[in-house]
């Protein structure tokens, strides 16, 4: 069982159970990520640095447009794709084992936290994971302290507000606020 089979896994929605070699592959892909997070968060760098460390832990491309500001945690990373003239702001955290996909243009505020998994609500089987991905369309602002849960779409255009609780899709150009978090307005005004 290699990381390739995991992440299809992962994508096409399939429990991994506590006990499975999926989860050993987790378990060892999140050892890596810890190890790429601590040396990110471990003292400054340039721009062009972070960035370099970001493609590590994604194991994809990075835009030279996109910028992070540490600290920065993700006990996972290679399932999160990032857009172009992305910024993420310092505290985040992103649990992206369903995956993660960033549009272009996006702000992303100080501490939110962005989750992928849930775990099996059935005591017997509480070490069970259910992946769900987060979608974050294009120009999307999400405010600080904001937290994102598993298997939502955020529309192009939105705002989630500081401190919402995203616990389901965001429609294109609204505006949501609260936990849960409710529509209350367009961004047209």
């Amino acid at each position: 069982m290699e990381l390739d089979d995991l992440l299809a896994a992962l994508n096409a929605g399939h429990t991994i159970t506590g006990d499975s070699p999926w989860h050993r592959v987790m378990h060892r892909t999140s050892q890596e990520a810890l190890r790429i997070t601590g040396e990110l968060n471990a003292g400054y760098h340039e721009p062009e640095r972070v960035r370099e460390l970001l493609a590590a832990l994604t194991g994809a491309p990075i835009d030279e447009s996109v910028t992070l500001f540490p600290p920065f945690s993700s006990d996972f990373g290679k399932n999160t794709r990032i857009g172009r003239r992305v910024f993420i702001n310092a505290g985040c955290k992103f649990q992206d084992q369903g995956g993660i996909r960033i549009g272009d243009d996006c702000l992303i505020g100080h501490n939110v936290v962005i989750a992928t998994l849930n775990h099996d609500v059935a005591p017997e089987r509480r070490a069970d994971m259910h992946p769900a991905p987060v979608v974050i369309g294009r120009n999307v602002w999400i405010g600080a302290n904001a937290t994102i849960l598993p298997g939502v779409t955020i529309g192009d255009n939105a705002v989630v507000a500081a401190a919402a609780v995203v616990t389901r899709d965001v429609p294109e150009g609204s505006i949501v606020v609260g936990s849960p978090a409710k529509v209350v307005r367009s961004t047209k005004g």
